[in-house]
């Protein structure tokens, strides 16, 4: 009975005393905005980078902006998304007045587009090359190739991974505290510091990432054998 005392009490003092469970709404709402954000720059960013760097492979067109690609994958990968968010928010904006939530979208965007140009290339590179053949016999120039044959088959192939890597992005953007921002773990770490118990802020927090990761892989698993069922037919 003192345990569930003790319990109630606690729960109370983390979420209800206060009205601090608005800590971890707040930080809620601004974790979905920048993981959704970010997701369509990434997917932007990736797929121009990944169409790049696949006709260079395969018709030796766009050197220079292949190389340019090639360093800002190298960079964007061979460094923590943390210190490039703090780069981007501290240095390249260090004297502009800009909203935090703004600054966090470009940095996990950019991260996630280096990404994503990976899997979305090595996607298009393990398409046979009698793809393209079939697309020129029926009088398709290479552009039209790749978008009416090539990329559709190539995203079915690299749908588990380009999930994996948004999954990838919500869960970094954990670290979006780093520069103040009030999203979901600083929504819980603000809790803490309150109350001085770190138990229920902390497994709230994990609890929340939990379900939302559960809830994209379903929706994930769901498109899967839909498509699964589509090349059946």
């Amino acid at each position: 009975m003192e345990f569930l005392n003790r319990f109630r009490d606690s729960f109370y003092d983390n979420f209800i005393k206060d009205d601090r469970w608005q800590y971890l709404t707040d930080g809620l709402k601004n974790t979905l905005i920048i993981t959704v954000f970010a997701i369509l720059i990434g997917i932007i960013i990736g797929f121009v980078l990944a169409m790049i760097r696949a006709t260079h492979d395969k018709t030796g067109k766009f050197k220079i902006l292949n190389a340019l690609s090639k360093v800002y994958l190298t960079v964007i990968r061979g460094t923590p998304v943390v210190v490039q968010l703090m780069i981007i928010y501290f240095v390249i904006f260090g004297s502009v007045n800009i909203n935090k939530v703004l600054v966090a979208v470009l940095a996990f965007g950019l991260n996630s587009g280096a990404y994503v140009a990976e899997i979305v290339r090595s996607g298009i590179m393990s398409i046979d090359n009698g793809q393209f053949e079939a697309g020129a016999s029926l009088g398709l120039n290479y552009t039209q190739t790749m978008i009416h044959i090539i990329i559709p088959q190539a995203l079915k192939n690299v749908l588990p991974a380009l999930a994996n890597e948004f999954i990838v992005l919500l869960k970094e953007t954990s670290v979006a505290g780093y520069i103040a921002i009030g999203d979901l773990t600083k929504g819980g770490d603000i809790i803490r510091s309150q109350t001085y118990d770190p138990f229920f802020p902390l497994i709230a927090v994990a609890v929340i990432y939990l379900v939302m990761v559960m809830f994209l892989t379903h929706l994930i698993t769901r498109l899967e054998r839909r498509l699964a069922k589509n090349d059946k037919r």
